[in-house]
């Protein structure tokens, strides 16, 4: 049972050791650099959250083979994500452009912030006066207790 059970751990790592994703090799560093921004800047079109560089997917060896190969020919790094854009659409780009269709996108954290923000002032301003009155109140009762006592501790 021991004996299987290491068998198969070992097969499973031996299957993610060559499930390692290869790198290109640029012989310019400065090239190499413009593919590891690239490769980190693409989502994956196949999987969730990750970018190109990171995916083990097929289509992200694809599009890092397509990358390399676009880099070689001297395209900028602007033309290779208009390429992906055209492609794949805005989702492939992790950074979108700011235009009125990403606005809600963009702003939309910072909206839902001063919405809430502004929900939480106005409900604290509402309870204010109810929680000034309680503690009016409780005083009053106090004092009046107080007088009470001191009243029943003269005779």
């Amino acid at each position: 049972m021991g004996r299987a059970f290491f068998m198969l751990l070992v097969l499973f790592m031996t299957n993610q050791v060559s499930a390692a994703i290869e790198a290109q090799h640029f012989a310019d560093p400065q090239l190499q650099q413009r593919y590891q921004s690239l490769v980190w800047e693409l989502r994956c079109p196949k999987c969730q959250n990750q970018n190109i560089g990171d995916s083990n997917a097929p289509i992200a060896q694809d599009l890092r083979d397509e990358v390399a190969t676009l880099l070689r020919e001297g395209k900028s790094d602007q033309d290779i994500q208009n390429y992906m854009v055209s492609r794949f659409g805005e989702f492939v780009l992790y950074r979108p452009k700011l235009d009125p269709v990403t606005w809600l996108l963009w702003f939309g954290p910072l909206l839902l912030l001063l919405v809430g923000g502004l929900a939480v002032w106005l409900l604290a301003g509402r309870s204010r006066p109810r929680i000034e009155q309680a503690n009016t109140n409780e005083l009053s009762d106090s004092a009046a207790r107080l007088a009470s006592l001191l009243k029943e501790d003269d005779r």
